[in-house]
Order: structure tokens, then C-alpha cells, then sequence
């Protein structure tokens, strides 16, 4: 998957990035606009105070005219003044813009992640997609606002320096006009060799999140085992690979440094050399000479600029076409053109559905499903670990496309109705339970944001919650920390169901979400369910055939097929494997997975 990935992103062009994140520049425009106007007026009176400093030293101290220099003085002092004005300009407009373009850029792809199918987010990993909206973001802040001020400063200030050089001495001027040629190569030379390493570096940063991010969510579970040890390896290693690949392209990087120095001394050696026997024989001033030295110091801080720039653009591609990638990825499930807005019934109904998460797999993980669910029944679903229950059910409320067949809601494909309003009236509550930092009432809020209190807390009564809410300091505006961690794992499945129900929904999923709870509670929750929701579809994916047996139907999962479908009392008949499941459990010991112990 990396390496398909990473192919992906390298495809995406150059004009294709630049047409992405400069269409996210929008409100900030003006900004952009100014900071470069800034810089050019900045550069302009700079290269001015060169000349100014020559008539202060030809026309003034040489001549012994201190009107000229008193006046000439004070020009410099404007100019500078207004070169000042327009430098702080330039970096007060450049930071909005490129902040800016940040926030923007940030918006825009968490925007689109929101609309990711899970197919869609399976191609990415979570660490991935954290380092693209910080790191790589940051990168192309910095690189645009380096951009704005010194990609317009820098060569104009070379260029003009330029002209000012060949103005007062066209002969003198030479020795720039070679260094430039000789830094222009050897800073391609760089900018070729570096670009290798910065692509692989920001992989190494997507490692390093996922070692930290893996380590953080299950702290528990490493302090449990004792894999601290194990876990400062892992990660120390990770750090050790991102600090190796920035050592080897930041050594090429400052080949850069020493070379610029030893050619801007050779500069000023040559030109003193060249310029004082230029005086000797009156074909230059002493005030040229100071101005061709300052001038050379302006060229060559410029080509260290423009170097600067090239880096910075090197770095920031990589993370420009991850950043793309992200933002042109687009759903592999959309709404239909004129989508259904209202389910009609809670039935279910699979026909010929054949199922693969990769379009490209060879194996189906669903095969052949023929399934009819009339609305209201409770409907139990068992199978060995990677029977591909979970899968199933994902195909209701439209997580995945059918690669075959069809799945209808209320007698209607679930590819014609508006997403929103199939999963609006589809629950469900999954393995994993997610629970947001907040108070309990805005956490069952989610389910429906209009809930009233007493709506939540009848949920929670139905949920079983309630007993140990009302316990709480704050009851139900006590807070839950991030991830639920104040609440033990049935309090936490108890509280995700009840999130569920206020939804009102017309099916309900329970994907294995009572097995923290205990086989009494689980008891209270269907009883309660069956009486107070009758007209739900409800489906109950579980190990323990006593979280089932009451179901309407039961169907037994094998090697993604519907093995056998019937009630409790007709799969202890005709199915062998559910029989010894169920003598297994309820003499203390059965397991679905191992149905013979």
C-alpha cells in the first residue's frame, strides 16, 4: 500500500500543485500581492544608497563640500527610512498571506477527509493524513512566504545590482557576471542531488507519527505488558531514520555556505585589485569602487537568497504534492444526481452481493449474499472471527459500494438515496467505541444534536447507562476525557449505544458492542429495545448466542457466505456448528471461534 501510495503522490505535477494550493490563497489576495510590491520598493531603495554614498565620498568629502554631503545625507536617511517602512510591510503582508494560505489549505483538506469513504481513508494511514495537515502544511507556509518577499527581492536586487555594475564599470563588472554563472551551476548542482532525500524524509516524519500516535492510544496496554523499553526502541529508531535522511541532505545544503563565502571574497579581492588600479588610472572614482563593493555584496547576498528559495521550494514539493493528493482524492461514494430523500420502511434486502475492500482483489470477502429482512425483526448474525460479519452490515448504511448485487433500504438501493438521510436513519454502534472529550449529554448529542435532555436520558434508561450516570458528580453534564478514558469498556459500549438510540433511527447495527457488558445488562438492553422499539430493524453482530437467541432471525457466517439462516430453536436442528456452539457456551466454555473446545 506504501509503495502504491507513494507512486500516486509523485504523479501529481507541478502545475497541478500549484493550481491546488494557489486556488486556497482566495481572501488573502490583497495580501499577497502587497508583500512583493513591498519588497520591490525595499530593493529600490537599497540599491539607491550605493550611489548616494559615492557622491557623499566624490562630490563631498573629496571636494570638502559639506552642503553636498549634509544633503545627500539626508536623502539617505529618507530612503532608508522608507526601505525600512517598506521591509516591515512586506513582513507584516507576507505572515498573513502565508498563514493564511495555511489555514485555508488545513480547512480544505479536513473538509474533504470528512467526505472519505473508508475505502478511501484505508489508503491512507492516520499518521499520514496528521503529518500532511502539520508538517507538510508548514512547509508550504514558510516556502510561500519566502516566496512572496524574497523570490521578488532577490532577483530584482541581482538584477539591478547588476545594471548598476555594468553602469560604473562594464570591464569591473565581469567578475560578477562569472561568479553568478558559477554559483547558478553549483546551486543546481545542490538542488538536484537534495531533492532525492527531502521526498523520503517526510515518509520518515509519517513513521515517527505513527509510532507516537500507536504508542499514545494504547498506553495502557504498553504499561500493562511493560513494553516501554520496547516502545522508546521503536520509536528512537524512527527518530534515528528521520535524523539520518535530514543529515545527508543537510550536508549537501551547506556545501552551499562555504562555496558563496570564498566566492564573494575572491569578488571583493578581485574587484579592490582591479578597481585600485582603475583609480591609479582615472578610469573609476573612489566612491565607484565603495559602490561596486557594496554592489557585490548585494549580488551575491542575493544569490544566497535565491539559493535559500530553491531549497525551501525543494522541501516544500514533496510536501505540496501529499498536501494535492489529499485534496483531489475524491469519494468513491457520491450522491446520485437526483437522490431519494426519505426512507420509506426499515426492511432490508441483499441480492446477489459479491464484495471486495481492493477493486482489484482476486477474492471476494462477501460472496454470494441473498438476504431479506422484513421491518421491525431483530436479526442476529454469528461466524467466526473473519466470517466477514462486520462487512456485511457495513454494506447497509453505504460505508462500502456492493462490487455486485444490490443492497436496498425500504425496498430502495441504498446508491439512490442522499447520504445523509440513509445514515441518518442507520445506527451503528461498532467494536471500536469512540467517545469524544465533553460532558455526557453533548456526547449523546451526537447522535442528534436537537435531542432534549430528557430524550438523552431515556436512551441511556433503554441503554442501561442511566444507572451509573446518575451516580456521577455532575450526572449528565459530567465530562468524559478524550477517548472515553474516565469510564470503564461496558459503561463506555453502554454510553455508544444510548448515542445511538437518540438518533431515532429505523435500523440499528450492533457490531459486537456489548461484549464489555455483562450477560445480564446485555439481557436488559434487548428486552428494553423490543418493548420501546418494536418498529426498529435491529441487527446484532455477537460471539455469545444468548446475546441472539431471541432474534428473530439468526444467520451464521463462514468464509464470507451466509452458511445457514433461522431462528434459534431451527439452527439447533439443522446446523450442526451452531449446536455445539451454543452446548459449548452455556456449559461455560464456548467460544464461536472454537466451537469444538
Amino acid at each position: 500500500m506504501e509503495e502504491k501510495q507513494k507512486k500516486s503522490y509523485e504523479d501529481i505535477t507541478i502545475r497541478e500543485c500549484l493550481k491546488t494550493i494557489g486556488s486556497e490563497v482566495k481572501q488573502f489576495k490583497g495580501a499577497s500581492i502587497a508583500t512583493p510590491l513591498c519588497m520591490i520598493l525595499e530593493v529600490l531603495m537599497e540599491m539607491m544608497i550605493p550611489m548616494l554614498m559615492a557622491r557623499i565620498i566624490d562630490r563631498g568629502v573629496e571636494a570638502g563640500n559639506m552642503s553636498v554631503i549634509l544633503s545627500t545625507g539626508g536623502m539617505m536617511l529618507v530612503i532608508a527610512v522608507m526601505g525600512l517602512l517598506a521591509g516591515m510591510g512586506g513582513g507584516i503582508f507576507g505572515a498573513k498571506a502565508s498563514a493564511g494560505l495555511a489555514m485555508n489549505l488545513r480547512s480544505k483538506m479536513y473538509r474533504n477527509i470528512q467526505t472519505y469513504s473508508f475505502s478511501n481513508i484505508d489508503k491512507y494511514s492516520t499518521s499520514g493524513l496528521v503529518t500532511r495537515l502539520t508538517t507538510d502544511i508548514t512547509n508550504v507556509q514558510n516556502a510561500y512566504q519566502v516566496l512572496l518577499r524574497m523570490a521578488m527581492r532577490a532577483p530584482m536586487s541581482l538584477v539591478i545590482a547588476m545594471t548598476m555594475t555594468i553602469i560604473i564599470s562594464p570591464r569591473l563588472s565581469t567578475v560578477y557576471l562569472i561568479a553568478v554563472v558559477f554559483l547558478g551551476l553549483f546551486l543546481f548542482f545542490i538542488i538536484s542531488k537534495v531533492t532525492v532525500y527531502f521526498r523520503e524524509v517526510f515518509e520518515k516524519y509519517d513513521d515517527l507519527n505513527a509510532s507516537v500516535q500507536e504508542n499514545v492510544s494504547a498506553i495502557r496496554v504498553v504499561k500493562a505488558y511493560v513494553r516501554e523499553e520496547h516502545e522508546k526502541s521503536k520509536f528512537n529508531k524512527a527518530v534515528e531514520n528521520l535524523y539520518n535522511m535530514f543529515i545527508r541532505a543537510e550536508s549537501l545544503i551547506v556545501m552551499n555556505m562555504p562555496v558563496m563565502q570564498a566566492t564573494v571574497y575572491t569578488c571583493i579581492i578581485l574587484i579592490s585589485w582591479l578597481g585600485a588600479n582603475a583609480i591609479i588610472q582615472h578610469e573609476l572614482t573612489t566612491g565607484e569602487l565603495m559602490s561596486l563593493l557594496t554592489y557585490c555584496m548585494n549580488i551575491l547576498m542575493s544569490l544566497m537568497m535565491l539559493s535559500m528559495i530553491f531549497v525551501m521550494l525543494t522541501m516544500s514539493m514533496a510536501s505540496a504534492q501529499r498536501i494535492t493528493e489529499v485534496i483531489k482524492e475524491e469519494s468513491d461514494l457520491k450522491n446520485p444526481e437526483d437522490p431519494v430523500m426519505e426512507v420509506p420502511d426499515s426492511s432490508v434486502d441483499l441480492a446477489g452481493v459479491n464484495f471486495g475492500y481492493n477493486k482489484t482483489a482476486e477474492e471476494y470477502v462477501l460472496k454470494d449474499i441473498n438476504l431479506h429482512i422484513d421491518p421491525g425483526e431483530m436479526v442476529g448474525i454469528i461466524g467466526g472471527t473473519g466470517s466477514a460479519k462486520s462487512s456485511l452490515v457495513s454494506l447497509i448504511p453505504r460505508l462500502y459500494d456492493v462490487s455486485e448485487g444490490s443492497v436496498k433500504v425500504g425496498g430502495i438501493d441504498v446508491r439512490k438515496y442522499d447520504l445523509t438521510v440513509l445514515r441518518d436513519k442507520v445506527s451503528m454502534v461498532l467494536q471500536q467505541n469512540n467517545l469524544f472529550s465533553g460532558t455526557v449529554l453533548e456526547n449523546l448529542r451526537w447522535g442528534n444534536e436537537e435531542a432534549t435532555e430528557e430524550e438523552c436520558m431515556e436512551a441511556c434508561r433503554m441503554a442501561q447507562a442511566d444507572e451509573f450516570i446518575v451516580k456521577m458528580p455532575d450526572g449528565y453534564n459530567s465530562r468524559i476525557e478524550q477517548g472515553g478514558s474516565n469510564v470503564s469498556g461496558g459503561q463506555k459500549q453502554r454510553l455508544c449505544i444510548a448515542r445511538a438510540l437518540v438518533k431515532k433511527p429505523k435500523i440499528i447495527i450492533f457490531d459486537d458492542s456489548t461484549s464489555a457488558v455483562d450477560t445480564a445488562t446485555d439481557a436488559k438492553i434487548r428486552k428494553a429495545m423490543n418493548e420501546q422499539i418494536p418498529d426498529t430493524t435491529i441487527f446484532i453482530i455477537a460471539q455469545r448466542i444468548s446475546s441472539v437467541q431471541n432474534a428473530d432471525k439468526i444467520i451464521v457466517m463462514d468464509d464470507g457466505r451466509i452458511s445457514v439462516v433461522g431462528t434459534h430453536e431451527e439452527l439447533l436442528k439443522k446446523s450442526e456448528i451452531y449446536r455445539d456452539v451454543y452446548e459449548s457456551q452455556t456449559g461455560g466454555t464456548g467460544d464461536f471461534d472454537n466451537p469444538f473446545d
